[in-house]
């Protein structure tokens, strides 16, 4: 495998204004600090630089293998960094099985028989612990993973600030708690959001997510059931017809499922929002609606938002002593 290629491939996608003419870096441009109930880490932009700098370019061709035999995964990766971090920061507890001792998140209410992508990490992990040996994160590689995928899909590049360390455990009430409902109202969805310290533009802008991927039907039957007084009667009765037997599998945007670009929004605005929680994001706020409509007219507002507040969500961590995991389903042995 060419690394030197790989990697020169991935740096002039990030240049290219097919993904925006500008990414976004957080006030400091080497440097970022953020936390989770009052912890702060410090993380970098060049953070493998010389410990391994072949990580970005291994997990960028396993992602690309990935995508290309199954455009989904791209989407599957991105949601894995997603729930992550909305547990205790990003920290890849979401990768850790169960235990005689530990309900991980994998069977968590939102995760359970949905997250989806957990061999591709273990290859990529694998890979690159050859490379270089307990050095780089699983955590990282999450979202390295998510970035490279949204790029693969057509959306925006954004450097991925990294030095994550990996949790020692998971929490399965947190992650019951903590991620968002697909029924929940915009005041939930913010109020889940400001208690990560994540804005209401961040939550507009990482909504879009959803311009990719496939949900089940039992996460929208309040859609089927007629709910929502704004919803498109043409998409009501479709959605009925394709969820007749209760176990298909709907993608969240029709027009462009496995694509990452700005329809998204310009469905909620025609009332095609597939989750409650997507159609909520334009019921009610004026300044969520304006930013609905913004991205929606603009795509490129949309990817220098998006990437923005991927950076911001990125750098959620938690206070909680971490390791660099050998293996991201379970916490290293304790030598005697």
């Amino acid at each position: 495998m060419d690394f030197t290629y790989i990697a020169a491939f991935v740096w002039l996608m990030m240049f290219s204004p097919a993904f925006g003419s500008t990414i976004p870096n957080s006030t400091n441009p080497n440097q970022a600090e953020a936390c989770v109930n009052g912890g702060a880490i410090s993380l970098t932009f060049d953070f493998y630089l010389s410990s391994c700098p072949e990580a970005e370019a291994i997990v960028f061709a396993w992602v690309e293998k990935a995508v290309s035999d199954d455009p989904r995964m791209a989407a599957s990766l991105l949601r894995l960094h997603f729930h992550d971090c909305f547990v205790n920061g990003c920290d890849a507890s979401v990768l850790l099985d169960d235990t005689a001792s530990m309900a991980g998140e994998k069977s968590a209410a939102p995760n359970a028989n949905s997250l989806r992508g957990f061999e591709v990490i273990d290859a990529i992990k694998a890979e690159v612990e050859y490379f270089c040996p307990q050095t780089v994160s699983c955590a990282d590689i999450l979202a390295i993973a998510a970035r490279d995928a949204v790029v693969l899909s057509g959306g925006p590049a954004w450097e991925v600030e990294m030095g994550r360390k990996d949790s020692v455990i998971a929490s399965k009430a947190a992650a019951n708690n903590n991620i968002p409902s697909p029924n929940s109202d915009l005041p939930t969805l913010l109020s889940k959001f400001q208690a990560l310290g994540l804005s209401l533009q961040d939550l507009l802008a990482l909504s879009g997510a959803h311009t990719m991927g496939k949900a089940r039907c039992s996460t929208f039957s309040a859609r089927l059931n007629g709910g929502g007084p704004d919803i498109n009667l043409e998409f009501l009765q479709s959605l009925q017809q394709l969820c007749a037997t209760n176990t298909t599998l709907a993608d969240l945007d029709r027009a462009t499922p496995s694509t990452f670009d700005n329809r998204y929004f310009t469905n909620i605005l025609s009332g095609e929002g597939l989750l409650p929680s997507d159609q909520a994001l334009v019921g009610g706020v004026d300044e969520a609606r304006a930013l609905v409509h913004s991205y929606a007219l603009d795509a490129r507002v949309f990817f220098r938002d998006f990437a923005k507040s991927m950076i911001v969500m990125g750098g959620l961590q938690s206070p909680a002593a971490g390791e660099i995991r050998r293996n991201c389903r379970a916490v290293n042995q304790v030598l005697p």
